[in-house]
């Protein structure tokens, strides 16, 4: 045997040790692991729902740390978090925004949260960078057919099922006529579009179906218009820190409405701060449960000092435990990966987990074995990834917020 032979030989040996070796060992990431992933999280910390962001990342950070301090994330991995302004109305803002956190080599993105800026960091920035989206709160219809490749979700279900739910309380709630006002964007387009049609379908009066602006310092020529053409009650499809507060404010003031049909953006301390006992006729929807984990969830969150009972903080949880929990589906922090590994952690079939539970689900996986991702929302992802979603009837009683049931 000729000494390069011998090289040669002693060469294929290694090779084939290395191969076995990495064959019997468990899968850990080819990204990340035992260091640092990054994550993003892009919310309107800015903006006409800024009163809701901070719960909503706090309770996706939470996520996040669960699954770092649970050393069982991809080899003991630790996530860092990258948060970005979307102020849920500038897209332009919101995709610079993305582009930056992108730049800095996250893994995937919790969020955005409003539909308009929602889509265009998807189309703009996340999807053609190969970057999973999970937003906790982005709801037009018009995400469902979002070109997304596969690396779009959200656990928030869509104004096509949202709008229809509202129309139900509507008719249960006795109106028998309504004005319709909505912000002029994406979301309260669309969530105006599919209400119209589902109260008209319950034999409910439709008055006027206007469009406002947010960012006007006063409203009443808005609500004098809506005035005008009457109705029980006006349906205010927006946000709570923007347009549909001016114009609720503006209906008070000059005493033409005094019940109000509240959207899921309209719903939030903010208004109560705002407006108190004035709004006890008002009444609205937003996606929620009120099963296991909503109460599990509820107690995870307080003993972090987070208010779970803000719109959309489940959610946030949940987007962000999807992340982590595909990750370890995977074996890997590559966003191909996760993007492939979300729909298989979301609908099972496995071992139920709920918040809390997060090392748990890591556990199980690391094992190999199946899990079915409950979350906080009784997480189950249509074909097209987005929660097929449960709301929550909520009224105004003395003065405050309360849960009637779940729709």
């Amino acid at each position: 045997m000729t000494k390069n032979n011998g090289l040669i030989i002693a060469a294929i040996i290694i090779i084939i040790g290395a191969l076995v070796y990495s064959s019997q060992s468990p899968k850990v990431a080819k990204k990340g692991a035992g260091g640092e992933i990054k994550m993003g999280i892009i919310l309107g910390f800015t903006g006409p729902i800024e009163s809701l962001t901070p719960a909503m990342a706090a309770s996706a950070e939470l996520a996040f740390k669960e699954a770092s301090d649970s050393g069982s994330l991809l080899g003991g991995a630790k996530i860092s978090v990258i948060r970005a302004d979307s102020t849920c109305v500038d897209s332009a803002a919101a995709t610079a925004a993305a582009e930056g956190v992108i730049a800095q080599g996250v893994a995937a993105i919790m969020g955005a949260d409003c539909s308009g800026v929602t889509g265009a960091i998807a189309s703009n920035v996340a999807v053609p960078n190969g970057v999973v989206m999970i937003s906790p709160s982005a709801t037009s219809p018009g995400l469902t057919t979002l070109d997304d490749k596969g690396f779009f979700f959200r656990t928030a279900p869509s104004d096509a099922r949202g709008g229809q739910i509202l129309a139900d309380i509507t008719k249960d709630r006795g109106i028998t006529s309504i004005a319709i006002t909505f912000t002029n964007n994406d979301y309260g387009k669309g969530l105006a579009d599919v209400y119209k049609a589902a109260v008209e379908a319950h034999g409910i009066k439709v008055t006027i179906v206007s469009a406002h602006e947010d960012g006007k310092a006063d409203y009443s020529s808005e609500v004098a218009t809506l005035a005008s053409a009457g109705g029980d009650a006006i349906a205010v499809i927006g946000y709570l820190d923007q347009g549909g507060k001016g114009i609720i404010q503006a209906a008070l003031d000059s005493g033409s409405f005094d019940t109000f049909v509240l959207s899921d953006g309209m719903i939030g301390d903010s208004l109560i701060e705002a407006f108190g006992d004035d709004l006890n006729k008002s009444f609205g929807s937003l996606p929620g449960s009120t099963g296991k984990g909503a109460g599990v969830f509820t107690e995870v969150a307080g003993a972090a000092s987070i208010d779970s009972s803000g719109p959309y903080t489940g959610e946030s949880y949940d987007a962000a435990a999807l992340i982590v929990l595909a990750m370890q589906a995977g074996g890997s922090a590559d966003r191909a990966s996760i993007a492939k590994n979300v729909m298989d952690v979301a609908n099972g079939p496995g071992t139920k987990i709920y918040p809390g539970e997060l090392k748990k689900g890591l556990d199980l996986l690391a094992e190999g074995k199946k899990i079915d991702y409950e979350g906080a929302t009784g997480v189950m992802f249509t074909d097209v990834g987005e929660a097929e979603g449960s709301f929550l009837e909520k009224e105004i009683k003395g003065g405050k917020f309360s849960t009637k049931k779940q729709r």
